[in-house]
């Protein structure tokens, strides 16, 4: 009885994960479509080793009346409320919040203030910080005191516009984000991506997506990194929040419309295909060429290594059309160095990879190679 399990519809593709947190949910919703995952945690999120800052700005919330909490993100306002409960400040802290305008950063914060019992004032449906800001700005803050819960990064400009209009502002730091321990994977992965050996790189947050650039810290290497997730390479995120570095470097980012993990897999599993699965009607039945992966007449899946897909691909382009040496070289090599004599073993390699179906790739004595079209 055949074991292969049946193609899913990211069977094929090689996708990145350079998630930290909720890393294994992202990386098991992959596979289970198909996915090969090349893990690669851009960051970590570090609890403050030493929570000293954290219960100062606490202390300093409850020494008078908040007017103002913004709660930026929901697993950071939990921290929060937890780390206060430790020090026996739950219900004085809770109370504080209460007597103020609470505002909200999106759903997930919006979710973990109401579950502590409290109601939000406002919550942008855009999820930017920005439109909190503004929403701010547009009222009386002399002598205001406002509570700004942070997670991950400083945000630096936005308490500076707030004491600008005269407002007290006390920054809560829950978490901060730190290099991963072990920088290799990321590097391989911003090689990979140069080398457009990537179908796709999956983003959660803006903070990963400045550490992935910083990553390709070469200008050379760089160059090719935005060169890739601008062509061949999907940079897929989150949220138009999460995607705001990338759209600084004029990238185009595709994001789900609900900023979930699983609506983040579904785009991808939809505009993958869309973009790199091909069909053609062959002597030996449909070829389906998905990623590098090549299925004849539905069967099961026969992954190949990204150069012998990308020759095949090259074949599939124009069935029945002689390509010569060069043209291939051109067209499956680009940008390695490599002779006529590489274009030979890659097809030789090919035909053994498709094993039964290898006699689709044809020699043209003195012309070149062609992929059997369908009489």
């Amino acid at each position: 009885m055949d074991s292969t399990p049946p193609a899913g519809p990211l069977t094929g593709y090689t996708v990145g994960v350079t998630a930290a947190r909720r890393r294994e949910e992202l990386t098991a919703l992959l596979r289970r479509r198909g996915a090969r995952v090349v893990e690669a945690p851009a960051l970590r999120i570090v609890p403050l080793a030493d929570d000293t800052a954290l219960r100062r700005a606490t202390e300093r919330c409850l020494t008078a009346p908040l007017d103002y909490v913004v709660a930026t993100t929901g697993v950071g306002w939990r921290g929060w409320l937890s780390a206060a409960d430790g020090w026996g400040h739950a219900a004085r802290l809770a109370e504080v919040c209460r007597t103020a305008v609470v505002l909200t950063r999106g759903p997930k914060a919006t979710g973990a203030v109401r579950a502590g019992g409290l109601s939000e004032s406002f919550s942008p449906a855009s999820e930017a910080t920005d439109e909190l800001l503004i929403w701010l700005l547009a009222r009386p803050l002399d002598g205001r005191r406002i509570a700004l819960q942070e997670h991950g990064e400083p945000l630096t400009a936005f308490a500076a516009a707030l004491r600008e209009r005269g407002a007290e502002v006390i920054p809560v730091p829950v978490y901060r984000w730190a290099p991963p321990e072990d920088s290799a994977p990321l590097r391989r992965l911003v090689e990979q991506t140069a080398r457009r050996e990537l179908h796709a790189v999956t983003f959660t947050s803006a903070p990963a997506i400045s550490a992935f650039l910083a990553a390709a810290d070469e200008p050379g290497l760089r160059a090719e990194v935005l060169a890739a997730l601008r062509t061949e390479v999907l940079p897929v995120c989150v949220g138009p929040i999460c995607a705001r570095p990338l759209t600084e470097a004029g990238i185009t980012a595709h994001c789900p419309e609900r900023g979930r993990l699983g609506s983040m897999v579904r785009e991808l599993a939809v505009e993958l295909p869309a973009r790199n699965r091909r069909e053609v009607r062959t002597g030996s039945g449909l070829l389906t060429l998905q990623g590098n992966a090549v299925l004849v007449d539905g069967g099961p899946p026969v992954q190949l290594p990204p150069l012998l897909a990308a020759l095949l691909r090259a074949l599939a382009e124009q069935p029945g059309r002689v390509l010569s040496r060069p043209e291939l070289l051109r067209r499956a090599w680009a940008g390695t160095q490599a002779d006529e004599h590489a274009v030979e073993a890659a097809v030789a390699r090919l035909r053994s990879a498709l094993g039964a179906h290898g006699r689709l790739v044809r020699t043209v004595p003195k012309r070149g190679y062609s992929l059997a079209a369908a009489g």
